[in-house]
């Protein structure tokens, strides 16, 4: 018999179709270039997919307004398992979004997350990213960039 591939292999998305010919796909939307000032041209796939996730984006959002939180405060404020938090968190710890810190209340364990300089700039720029991406589909130029701390006017 001769080789198998799996429908998976076989099958070509309409962009892939296209690129290899060179033209775009029917109904395929154009590239949407946003600007970020710090960072230059991005595209909505150029999104921060660490910070992009729900989870983690509300782990750091939680995060950004509180200087600290124990892991029963994320855990009840986001109505997430131990578990799924736990998983979360450590990527965000990984990346150098959060530090951790375990100490004991007595004799009960205590972890309480806060958000590292790192992480803050990581929303920044992916709050930054996103407003441009949201002024570029509404048909609006970006804004330049502000002085750091500045709020936009809507």
């Amino acid at each position: 018999m001769g080789s198998r591939s799996s429908p998976a292999d076989r099958r070509a998305t309409a962009g892939e179709r296209a690129s290899a010919t060179g033209e775009r796909a029917s109904g395929a939307q154009p590239e949407l270039d946003a600007v970020d000032g710090a960072m230059g041209a991005l595209r909505p796939r150029d999104l921060d997919r660490l910070v992009h996730q729900r989870t983690r984006l509300s782990i750091v959002s939680a995060l950004a307004v509180a200087d600290a939180l124990t892991f029963n405060d994320l855990k009840a404020a986001l109505r997430i398992s131990d578990g799924n938090l736990s998983v979360h968190a450590r990527k965000l710890e990984d990346a150098g979004y959060l530090e951790c810190r375990k100490s004991f209340a007595g004799r009960t364990p205590r972890t309480e997350y806060r958000l590292t300089a790192a992480g803050r700039a990581a929303l920044e720029s992916y709050l930054g990213h996103m407003e441009a991406l949201i002024d570029a589909t509404r048909g609006q130029a970006p804004e330049p960039p502000s002085r750091k701390g500045a709020r936009r006017k809507r």
